[in-house]
């Protein structure tokens, strides 16, 4: 018979996490399935400061540690993307893009993706100055009039945020009032850049390149009011009016509210037996990290007092896994960092392991040219030889189009098709430090459904990726093209730190990052995972 999990969890957030945390410290045989990040949508928030405990930390850190906590009690975690589900009887079916798992119960943690607000314009300009990031997109909006739609959690938060960059920011909110109730929205109320519009809505945006005409609505009289950009100005319109529920794989299957929410009792049981749900794909008040970790909790331990009733049942005897015991790694010797060095010593003992597991030399290669950005970039590469043997660097001078570029050489000495324009540092330097681990080997394992894919790419395919090394969306889409081009010759990525081109921005209208531009024609807006990107490549 093939290998019956206790319990299989879809979706790798915060309260995929927890259920796992607590299922396998329970020592069940828990599998953790997630289609794009661990760690879910909480880690593209740079500060968090609202978690019992931890006093400020980033939604990476946060859950970087809550997966290591889940795979020293013994979690499995598969990178898929689940395709059905099969929830009836006493053994439950996963389908996936990696084949299909079995297990005694189901927790499912799948979430909630950022809604749209549906006015006219919304899909045409979004890139162009439609946006639902401020972190990554607030910058290109410096000086200019901003529009901030929504009137919840992450609406005030982002427009107190946008306040550093434009001159005026219009909240536009639909009701009579913010939905919450804080002292961020009292000092949003105060704040003299900021106006606010109580029932109003966004009736749609006009413009050219850019948005440069924004129609609002009263929703009580009905009288609209339209907004011109002066000449040469244009406006930024900011998204946030909450989130739609990731229910597709569950409709018709569990019962879900008008809204398409999961129903749960107070132990988060489905209407069927052995399924779960848990997080903010759930009927709920509160969607926040600490309301989905306290779900995750809940179901699993409900599912745990569900599993030994299935044990009695089916006369099955319980096998228990096998915790693994923490223990301090012994840390990295590598070299200590000299004053004014690119690398800190945190950062080089961190590296030092990765470098070390790399299976191929690989030399990474400067087009030199005598700005700054060369200098800082040859300090980089130095730096990473210093690390590991199987490391060098090397200068060339530059050519057009790769004056500051970095090249990663195969050891061959073919270059891998692999470029960044600028220094890649901020949020991008762990997607440069992956794209050497997939050129030297052994690479991210991707499946072999995306492998083959990636083996059937015939035609050429020019990638650039335009970046800011403040976006935390960005560093997704740059790690899956580049496992996509080190793994194909018909592939070439060009990651571009935004900062230091303002031509690619201009040529583009670029107002959100990322940016992908396929055959310098071809575009896209916002993160995408190694199987969306295999779509838009065809």
């Amino acid at each position: 018979m093939d290998t019956v999990y206790d319990a299989i969890i879809v979706g790798g957030g915060p309260a995929g996490l927890s259920a796992a945390i607590y299922m396998a410290r329970a020592r069940f045989h828990v599998l953790v399935i997630e289609k794009e990040k661990m760690g879910g949508q909480i880690t593209i928030t740079s500060e968090v400061v609202n978690y019992p405990g931890i006093f400020h930390t980033s939604g990476e850190k946060l859950t970087s540690e809550m997966i290591r906590q889940a795979k020293a009690f013994g979690a499995e975690f598969l990178s898929a993307d689940v395709t059905g589900l099969e929830l009836e009887g006493d053994y439950k079916t996963v389908h996936t893009s990696r084949g299909d798992f079995k297990a005694l119960g189901i927790i499912y943690a799948g979430g909630a993706h950022p809604r749209l607000a549906g006015f006219t314009g919304e899909t045409e300009f979004r890139g162009h100055g439609v946006a639902y990031c401020a972190t990554c997109d607030g910058e290109f909006f410096t000086g200019r009039t901003i529009f901030v739609i929504g009137g919840g959690y992450a609406a005030v938060e982002e427009g107190l945020f946008l306040t550093k960059y434009g001159k005026k920011i219009i909240m536009v909110i639909r009701g009579d009032d913010f939905s919450i109730d804080s002292a961020a929205v009292e000092e949003l109320k105060e704040h003299p850049q900021v106006t606010i519009l109580y029932h109003t809505q966004v009736e749609k945006v006009e413009g050219d390149s850019a948005v440069r005409r924004v129609v609002l609505k009263d929703r009580k009289t009905g009288e609209e009011t339209v907004y011109t950009a002066d000449d040469g100005d244009f406006y930024g319109v900011f998204v946030f009016v909450g989130y739609a529920p990731e229910n597709g794989l569950l409709q018709g299957k569990v019962d879900l509210n008008p809204q398409g929410y999961v129903i749960t009792d107070r132990d988060q049981k489905t209407n069927i037996d052995g399924v779960y749900a848990a997080g903010d794909i759930c009927v709920k008040n509160l969607r926040q990290v600490v309301t989905a970790v306290s779900d995750g909790a809940v179901a699993a331990t409900s599912l745990e007092k569900y599993l030994g009733s299935q044990y009695r049942k089916l006369h099955m005897k319980r096998t228990y896994v096998k915790k693994i015991e923490p223990k301090e790694e012994p840390k990295a010797e590598a070299a200590k960092a000299e004053e004014g060095a690119f690398l800190d010593d945190d950062t080089r003992g961190a590296l030092k392991p990765v470098l070390d597991r790399f299976e191929k030399p690989i030399t990474l290669r400067l087009y030199k040219d005598d700005s700054e950005l060369s200098y800082e970039d040859e300090k980089l590469l130095k730096e990473l030889a210093s690390l590991s043997d199987k490391v060098s660097y090397e200068m060339k001078n530059a050519e057009p189009g790769l004056e500051h570029t970095i090249s990663i050489v195969r050891n061959d000495g073919t270059e891998a098709g692999l470029y960044f324009h600028g220094v890649p540092g901020g949020h991008e330097f762990n997607s440069f430090i992956l794209a050497m681990y997939n050129t030297a080997g052994p690479g991210q394992d991707i499946g072999e459904d995306n492998e083959k894919r990636i083996a059937a790419i015939q035609d050429k395919k020019d990638v650039t990726i335009a970046v800011s090394l403040s976006c935390t969306m960005c560093p997704d889409l740059v790690a899956a093209a580049e496992r996509i081009a080190a793994a194909s010759d018909k592939v070439t990525v060009h990651v571009y730190d935004l900062a230091h081109y303002p031509d690619l921005q201009n040529k583009y209208n670029i107002m959100s990052v990322p940016c992908l531009i396929v055959n310098d024609k071809d575009i896209h807006f916002g993160k995408k995972g190694v199987a969306e990107l295999l779509d838009i490549l065809g």
